[in-house]
């Protein structure tokens, strides 16, 4: 373990509690959960501070797996937290393996990963947000319901944070595959039900990248 794989779990330790504190201070528990959501995605700037791959699997990510399971509905200790009592309860779960899975196979290309978490938090979590907030046009696919709103929203949050991720990681911008990215993890996000887009459409968006990086 280096210098910097130290400060990489304390930026990531310590900026997941501060989001979790901000999101517990919320009155409205469904808002608190999408605030997390979105804002914990915000890791995908700090990969770069990780020099050692099991580090980042299995001190970073791989905890929040049971941290974020104790504070879920379903945990034995009834240690709820607002971010994971409302909605699908497992969805901060998911989001961890994710990440987990993600660090795993692809520690020397941080940007894939960038791709997937910015599809599962910015994406995914504006949906929702939007969605449940100005949603008109509804839509039931696999039995949970979206809004065309909703999806809308995923799509061009897409569309302008996968640039700003490429140019960060200093990856060329191919639009065609940004756009493909975000028109596939959108359409995952709204056929996807019970929280398991966390999981979809961030392999969704990953897969497309991989794909169109092969053509």
């Amino acid at each position: 373990m280096t210098d910097n794989d130290i400060l990489g779990l304390l930026l990531v330790y310590s900026y997941v509690m501060i989001v979790l504190f901000i999101g517990g201070k919320f009155q409205n528990p469904n808002f608190s959960r999408k605030f997390v959501h979105i804002m914990v995605g915000n890791i995908i700037f700090i990969l770069p501070v990780f020099k050692t791959w099991w580090v980042m699997v299995f001190l970073a990510a791989a905890p929040f797996i049971p941290l974020t399971f104790l504070i879920s509905p379903y945990s034995p200790l009834k240690l709820e937290h607002k971010a994971s009592s409302y909605g699908h309860g497992l969805g901060l779960v998911y989001y961890s393996i994710s990440w987990t899975l993600l660090a795993l196979l692809f520690f020397n290309h941080p940007w894939i990963i960038a791709i997937g978490i910015a599809a599962m938090s910015y994406g995914d979590g504006l949906a929702s947000l939007i969605g449940e907030n100005y949603g008109k046009r509804k839509y039931n696919i696999l039995g949970d319901p979206k809004s065309v709103e909703g999806s809308l929203a995923m799509f061009i949050t897409l569309l302008v944070t996968l640039p700003i991720i490429f140019i960060y990681y200093k990856q060329p911008i191919n639009w065609l595959i940004i756009a493909a990215i975000a028109a596939t993890a959108t359409i995952i996000e709204g056929a996807t039900p019970k929280g398991l887009d966390n999981i979809t459409a961030c392999i969704g968006a990953v897969t497309i990248y991989l794909l169109g990086c092969a053509l």
